[in-house]
């Protein structure tokens, strides 16, 4: 099963995109939205410096104070 991801922003290669997940883990992306067939959750990220705030539906709030970037 392929995981579909949305994302909307500044610092990503698109403005707008859609990344795919695979199982092995592998991911790949494209430019523009297409829209999940099955809509699990909502998250807002808000990076403050070495900080983020996440909003997310499913899980709530929280704040990292060192968030590990790939």
């Amino acid at each position: 099963m392929v995981k579909k991801y949305i994302e909307i922003g500044l610092g990503n290669r698109w403005f707008a995109r859609t990344e795919y997940e695979r199982e092995d883990g592998t991911e790949f992306e494209r430019r523009g939205m297409d829209f999940p067939n099955k809509f699990e959750s909502v998250y807002l990220r808000i990076w403050m410096g070495k900080r983020v705030l996440i909003w997310d539906s499913k899980e709530g709030m929280r704040l990292l104070l060192n968030p590990v970037v790939n």
